[in-house]
């Protein structure tokens, strides 16, 4: 394609910088051909010109879309180019903290300088069997390649780690080491990887001499010539090497600024040597060839110093002609063969160590790994563009892109092209045939057929095509975003231009309305007011008239008024003066007497007031103190009701004067009238005294005299009202004071009950709180126990196998060929059912005695530590058991402890509401004493006490309560002593029960043992049979009491309900109520037919069980019959014929129970468990059936008192249980079936033990089927030992059965299709989200839980056995999902999010269906939640970061580092998380108190438990059928 169509505007390029080595830039302007310049614009925003060479005219190097960015492998990039490369390392080095990238087949290790939690055994086991592109790169992921490729080739593998000094060469060995350690089983014993690093032939190749040269690389190596000259100097040495090599040879240069080095053009890379020390650190021996030649010379002096040391006398000695002789040779003579070797030079030291390291390079497959170091001052995750870029350019990585970008480095298959490119295709470009359809579209798209190539499988792409294909993805999306906007924008405008319309209308609508209504009522106004002006004039010329009228009447009527009123107040007075005076002085004289006694009582209130006021400041001194809480609150009440009584004597006080000043009120009501009457009186006599004209004198003295007295009388009545004002006012002040005191007290009171019940819920709520805590603590110091418990269960069960297998092992190696055909492994037969369980169990034995007695001649230290081993560990399962139990009972002392503290609390409740009714009760009493006392003493006349009279009566109705009450009280009695009676019986008879065998024993250790023991034997017996009638009738009675007050309570009920009927019906109108009435009838009659059929059934059975009884009679009046018969003689048996009797069979009463002889128990273990297939025969059996035989035979056993075959039933079903577990370990049907079983016949062992915790829900026909002679709780812990056994053998089955599954259903397979996008894989084999043929998808998943469940369920398996196990997996798939997640850089983006959450719900749906959703399995789901929420949520802000620390809690701190750092974006729209936000991140998390583990531990198990769970199912019921073999077993 045309560089137009690459380099347009907005296209981003990179452009050489001397600093960053090169730079990002944009293209502002489209390029032209021809053009010398690009006009660009940097990251910073900087406008610049970039000129092109004028020579070549090489546009810069494209930048890969942002999709590209931080792949895993680098030869998936578009662009393959040195910029590329370095960008793609540096981000994921210093952004997602990434120190792995692949590059082809080259593993390119960057130097983090920092210690990182990614090399623990977590991620060696995640590693572990994956192949290597399925995961991030990883020094595991070689070392797995390279071990898979060993075991599998079986041929020799190499892994060659290159790089400078300080890159982590040796480190990155020492972790392939510690793989190869762990994965291969040896990863327990301390510093295996440091072991095997110092075994193995590692070779580090020799560099320059100076720290300077940093290019480490097994093939590029620089072998400078040695310098033997005595007088020479590194100063010399360098000018000769410029004088021999600076202009003769073009590899040669010198540097500019210095005299002391040179430099060495290599392919790779030019490299400077320093040239001090260079002599001293470089020296060498001569070669051997040159110093024979020296001592063949015809020089003496050359001969005489090259000679033989042994001619040598000393270093420095006197030859013959005097002179000095110098030897080269040491000082040091070294002896033996050794001396008279030649030292080889270090040039032929590298010559054969490189050979040899050739050697073994080309008889291994190799395995490379390029190690970086990202800067020189070894600064944590600190990158320097120019060290990185000398050193890939050096090591080989930049040939390994070139090499790539030369041929197809972009692979896709068409199933990913296609859905990638979807949007480039229109609909009816869109065929049947993916292939075919890509073929179209692609040569649509590109031009140049030799840019791409056809696979079977997949499309290969030449460099730069991806990129092209995703810029006309992005333009096309940008396009239809673009045309998405403008529509949405325009629909916005429109939608608001509409609105406004609308707005406007309705607007001018009711502005012309409002102005209307205006006008109308502006016309209205103006006639009211002319109307109103009118009628106001004539109401005010009215209104004139009418006052003047109206005052001229007033006037006269107040003349004449006045002139009656005096007449008439002239006759008053002096009638009423003399009457006024008598009672007004005998009221002031009372008046006096009540003011002194008034006096007195205030004072008295006075002074109780200030001892009041004393001993109110007393308690509150006492109430400051904490201690006298309770007791002010005891007497508080008393001092309130005390108070409370004063005040209600002063309120009574104060009643009592106010109804006498109401009093006076009411005889002054009484004066007035009598005076109004008197008035009246007066108008007759001033019609006298119109006749009497001479008394005028004299009542007008009267009337005078009688004024003033009135004027004296009024002055002393308003002295006494000021006076009484005055007293009303003090004493309501009064009243006020002790309110306010009351108040005080009362709140006083309340804080006190306040604060004492909030102390007592503060320490309820704190004892609740430890309670609670030390609960929790103790349930998981007992998970805890059982975790362990339960490990060294597992190491017990190894060892055991391990024990066995070594027993086989012995036997197998010392036993002797016979002659003839020798059986081999490979002619045994793999179906266990072939050979019968006696000739196993016979084999076992023999040769397990034939290796007894081998062994006493072998070498038994092995068996005897095993041995020891299992002893040990026996004890310490044992003391684990033990511990378990005790924590166990705490648990349970706990809870008791709880349930009675709360039903004490209870019981002192109770009290406290008795002590309360009883108070009530007193004071009832109390009450009705003084009104009886009080009547007593009202009528203390001669006839009180008679019959008839009040205070008769009254004692007669108190004496007949308290006749009541008693009787109730000696019936409450006779109730408690009854019960006490009773139970004292109990105690008795429970005594009685269990001491006959105590006393048959004395009884027998007495000296007359005949006639004594046998006659007090039968009397106990038949006492002990007259006490299980008498138990017996009592249970009948006492079931007939409880049938009678049931159908009491159902006739209570019918008649309610047909009241109720009744008055709803006679609410109905008269249609309805006979419907009603019918309705009802039918319903009556049906419920009658109903009872009457119950009945008639109950009658067929018993007339069924009446004929049953029958038969047994007439069977046994047969039986008598046919032994009268034998005592006849046998003459008559002969001479009379005996008639053929048909005799029917006796159906017998099954106990639920099986006889088998001794010699079928073998076949009966055999057939029942070694032989029973689960699939086929099993599934048609009632769950658990193998279990109930077993026990009905075990029933049996105990009921003949048979030890032994108690025994050895048990004994034999727990071996053959564990030894089809071990035969047929993988299978998950046959795990699940004995894991039911097991615990059926555990259940069962339990429900049957006799013990009254377990027959609680037992029938009374089952409670007799209880064990009689053996306690069996030694082998109820070991049947639960082996249940849990088989429970982890069935987890570890299920696993392996769904750990395939988990990673493509979960993760890979893209269920909501089109979300998930598809980004090119390169070298490396990536998994696709696109689900192909034979991959697993999540229906997979779902598919083999519902068969796990419905497998578990057809078993018979316990519900909540169910739930743990359906926990097990949620925590496995959570598990196993999650590391893949965090060690997956593909698969961290938001979409997949999307499809993990998706994923998460079908799976809580299947639990909502399965009713599973409270068994705890979606809690183990929450941390795979909260990681694909994390991959959702927004993640810029602040805010946003305190969201996911609050929303994350189930995550630790690495975790939620590890999925930020891996976020990657699927489209172009999507953006990257910050460094700042992951670094706020942290810094928000670093107090969060956690492992620092990264991965979670697929391998943990969670503790087991078998919560009882008693069968409805009757023993006497079950059937055996033909298909099991079982025909030896009798039904008893």
């Amino acid at each position: 394609m045309a560089a137009s169509e690459l380099y347009t505007k907005f296209a981003r390029v990179w452009i050489p910088d001397a600093d960053e080595v090169w730079k990002s830039a944009e293209l502002t302007k489209n390029y032209k051909h021809g053009d010398s310049t690009l006009h660009l614009t940097l990251e910073d925003g900087m406008d610049i010109e970039h000129k092109l060479d004028d020579k070549t005219k090489n546009l810069p190097h494209l930048r890969n879309p942002d999709i590209l960015v931080g792949e895993n492998d680098l030869t998936a990039l578009s662009y393959l180019h040195e910029p590329a490369v370095l960008h793609n390392l540096k981000v994921r080095f210093t952004d997602s903290k990434l120190i792995y990238t692949y590059c082809g087949i080259v593993l390119v290790a960057i130097n983090p300088y920092e210690n990182l939690p990614i090399y623990g055994s977590d991620i060696i086991n995640a590693y572990s069997g994956q192949n290597m592109g399925d995961m991030d790169p990883h020094i595991f992921a070689v070392a797995e390649e390279a071990y898979k490729q060993m075991a599998r080739d079986e041929r020799n593998q190499s892994i060659i780690v290159s790089g400078e000094s300080g890159a982590g060469k040796t480190v990155s060995a020492k972790y392939a080491m510690r793989y190869f350690a762990t994965v291969s089983g040896a990863a327990t014993e301390a510093n295996v990887e440091e072991k095997v690093l110092a075994s193995n032939p590692i070779m580090e190749m020799p560099k320059g001499s100076d720290d300077s040269y940093r290019v480490t690389s097994v093939n590029q190596c620089s072998v400078v010539l040695c310098v033997q000259m005595p007088k020479g100097s590194d100063d010399s040495w360098a000018q000769k090497l410029y004088n021999t090599h600076l202009k003769t040879c073009s590899l040669f240069e010198k540097p500019r600024m210095s005299n002391k080095a040179f430099i060495i053009q290599h392919f790779a890379d030019k490299v400077q040597y320093q040239c001090d020390g260079f002599l001293e650190k470089n020296k060498d021996t001569v070669n051997e060839e040159q110093i024979n030649v020296l001592k063949a010379s015809k020089l003496d002096l050359l001969v005489e110093l090259f000679q033989d040391e042994e001619k040598v006398t000393s270093p420095t000695g006197t030859a013959p002609g005097g002179r000095t002789r110098l030897s080269v040779k040491p000082k040091e003579i070294r002896s033996g063969a050794s001396s008279k070797e030649h030292k080889k030079t270090v040039g032929c030291q590298f010559r054969n160590s490189l050979a040899m390291l050739m050697e073994t390079l080309n008889a291994t497959t190799p395995h490379y790994v390029r190690c970086i170091k990202p800067n020189d001052l070894k600064f944590p995750f600190t990158f320097d563009p120019k060290r990185a870029v000398q050193q890939l350019r050096a090591c080989g990585v930049l040939e390994t892109i070139r090499i790539s970008a030369a041929g197809f480095p972009s692979r896709w298959t068409y199933q990913e092209f296609f859905s990638r490119y979807r949007v480039l295709m229109k609909q009816k470009d869109v065929l049947s045939d993916r292939r075919l359809t890509c073929r179209n579209v692609l040569e649509k798209l590109v031009q140049d057929q030799d840019k791409y190539q056809f696979g079977k499988t997949k499309i290969f792409f030449r460099a730069g095509q991806v990129a092209y294909l995703e810029k006309l993805r992005a333009d096309k999306l940008r396009k239809a975003c673009v045309r998405i906007q403008k529509t949405i924008r325009c629909w916005l405008v429109r939608k608001k231009y509409l609105r406004k319309k609308h707005a406007a209308i309705t607007i001018q609508r009711y502005t012309r309305g409002h102005q209307a209504r205006c006008l109308v009522k502006y016309m209205r106004r103006t006639l009211a007011a002319i109307t109103i002006q009118k009628f106001q004039r004539m109401c005010v010329q009215r209104k004139l008239y009418l006052q003047k009228q109206a005052a001229a009447l007033v006037m006269q009527t107040i003349l004449r008024a006045y002139m009656a009123r005096q007449k008439y107040q002239g006759l008053l007075r002096n009638h009423k003066a003399v009457f006024i005076q008598k009672h007004v002085r005998g009221w002031l004289a009372r008046q006096r007497y009540k003011r002194s006694l008034r006096a007195i009582v205030y004072l008295q209130c006075c002074i109780r007031r200030m001892k009041a006021k004393k001993e109110l400041k007393k308690l509150k001194i006492e109430a400051r103190s904490v201690e006298h809480f309770k007791k002010l609150n005891v007497g508080m009440e008393n001092k309130i009701m005390q108070l409370q009584r004063k005040l209600d004597e002063q309120a009574k006080d104060n009643r009592v004067t106010s109804e006498r000043l109401n009093s006076l009120e009411t005889s002054h009501a009484v004066e007035s009238e009598k005076l109004k009457v008197e008035v009246s009186k007066l108008k007759g006599i001033e019609e006298e005294a119109k006749n009497n004209a001479n008394r005028v004198t004299s009542l007008l003295e009267e009337l005078e005299r009688l004024r003033k007295e009135l004027t004296t009388t009024q002055k002393e009545k308003k002295t006494i009202e000021d006076w009484a004002t005055k007293y009303r006012d003090e004493m309501e002040k009064m009243v006020a004071e002790l309110k306010q005191q009351n108040g005080l007290l009362k709140t006083e009171k309340d804080d006190l009950n306040r604060m004492i019940k909030e102390q007592s819920q503060q320490m309820t709520e704190k004892m609740t709180r430890a309670l609670v805590e030390e609960t929790q603590q103790l349930e998981s110091d007992l998970n805890e126990e059982r975790s362990r418990y339960q490990n060294l269960l597992t190491e017990h069960l190894r060892l055991e196998e391990r024990y066995d297998d070594l027993k086989e092992e012995i036997t197998l190696s010392v036993s002797v060929p016979k002659p003839g055909h020798r059986r081999t492994d490979s002619t045994h037969s793999s179906n266990g059912s072939e050979c019968t369980y006696n000739s196993e169990f016979a084999e076992s034995e023999e040769s397990s005695r034939h290796g007894e007695d081998v062994t006493r001649g072998m070498d038994t230290s092995l068996t005897l530590k095993l041995q020891k081993r299992v002893t040990e560990l026996e004890q310490e399962k044992s003391s684990l058991r033990n511990e378990l139990e005790n924590k166990e009972e705490q648990f349970q002392r706990a809870r008791d402890d709880e349930e009675h503290k709360k039903s004490r609390g209870a019981e002192l409740e109770y009290e406290s509401l008795k002590r309360q009714e009883l108070d009530s009760e007193n004071k009832k009493l109390k009450h009705d004493l003084t009104a009886m006392r009080q009547s007593l003493l009202g009528n203390a006349g001669a006839g009180a006490g008679a019959p008839g009279s009040p205070p008769y009566k009254v004692l007669m109705d108190q004496l007949n309560s308290s006749c009541e009450e008693l009787e109730v009280r000696k019936e409450e009695v006779l109730i408690l002593r009854s019960q006490l009676v009773s139970q004292k019986e109990a105690m008795q008879h429970k005594e009685t029960m269990t001491e006959p065998v105590h006393y048959a024993e004395d009884v027998h250790k007495m000296k007359d043992s005949g006639a004594i023991t046998q006659a007090y034997l039968g009397l106990k017996e038949t006492n002990r049979l007259l006490e299980g009638q008498m138990q017996q009738q009592r249970r009948s009675y006492d079931n007939e009491v409880e049938v009678l007050r049931g159908e009491l309570q159902s006739v209570k009920e019918e008649n309610n309900r047909q009241q109720q009927l009744l008055a709803q019906n006679l609410q109905l109108p008269p249609e309805a109520r006979i419907e009603a009435s019918l309705q009802h009838e039918i319903t009556r009659l049906t419920n009658e037919n109903l009872d009457l059929m119950e009945q008639l059934e109950k009658q067929d059975k018993t007339i069924r069980k009446l004929k049953k009884q029958l038969k047994v009679f007439s069977k046994k009046i047969g039986e008598m019959g046919a032994g009268h018969v034998e005592t006849i003689s046998p003459g008559q048996m002969v001479e009379e014929t005996v008639r053929p009797v048909n005799i029917p069979r006796r159906e017998k009463d099954f106990q639920g129970m099986l006889e088998y002889k001794k010699e079928d128990e073998l076949k009966l273990v055999k057939n029942l468990i070694l032989e029973l297939k689960p699939r086929g025969v099993a599934v048609n059996l009632i769950p658990g059936l193998p279990a109930y035989i077993l026990f009905m035979c075990l029933r049996h056993a105990d009921y003949v008192n048979d030890d032994q075959k108690v025994r050895t039933l048990l004994t034999s079903t727990i071996n053959s249980i564990k030894k089809i577990l071990k035969k047929r370990g993988d299978d998950f049907e046959t795990v699940s079936f004995w894991l039911s079983n097991t615990c059926r016949f555990l259940h069962c062992l339990k429900q049957y033990s006799g013990d009254e915790s377990f027959m609680k829900h037992n029938t009374p026909k089952q409670n007799d089927h209880c064990l009689s002679n053996f306690d069996l709780a030694e082998y109820r812990q070991v049947l639960s030992d082996l249940a849990i056994q088989i429970y982890q053998q069935l987890i570890k089955c299920m696993e392996s059965i769904l750990q395939p599954m988990i990673v493509s259903g979960m993760l890979e397979h893209e269920t909501i299709q089109g979300v998930s996008g598809v980004k090119p894989t390169g070298l490396r084999k990536r998994t696709s989200s696109i689900a192909d043929e034979g991959t697993y998808t999540l229906e997979s998943i779902l598919r083999q839980l519902s068969a796990f469940h419905s497998t578990m369920c057809q078993h018979g398996t316990d519900p909540e056995l169910i739930k743990q196990v359906v926990k097990q997996q949620f925590y496995i798939i959570g598990a196993v999902t999650l590391n893949n997640l965090l060690l997956r850089k593909d698969m961290c983006s938001w979409s997949k999010g999307m499809q993990i959450r998706y994923n998460v719900s079908q799976l809580e749906e299947w639990l909502r269906d399965k009713s599973l959703m409270l068994c705890g399995a979606k809690e183990t789901l929450e941390p795979l939640i909260q990681a694909a929420q994390l991959l959702q949520v927004k993640k810029k802000t602040d805010e946003d970061a305190e969201a996911i620390c609050s929303m994350c809690n189930s995550l630790s701190t690495s975790q939620i580092v590890k999925v930020l750092n891996l976020y990657t974006p699927v489209n172009e729209f999507e953006e990257r998380v910050s460094v700042t936000f992951i670094r706020t991140i942290q810094t928000r998390l670093r107090d969060r108190c956690e492992t620092p583990q990264l991965l979670m531990d697929t391998k943990i198990i969670y503790p087991v438990t078998f919560p009882f769970n008693p069968s409805s199912l009757a023993l006497e019921t079950i059937q055996i059928p033909g298909s099991l073999n079982l025909a030896f077993l009798t039904r008893v």
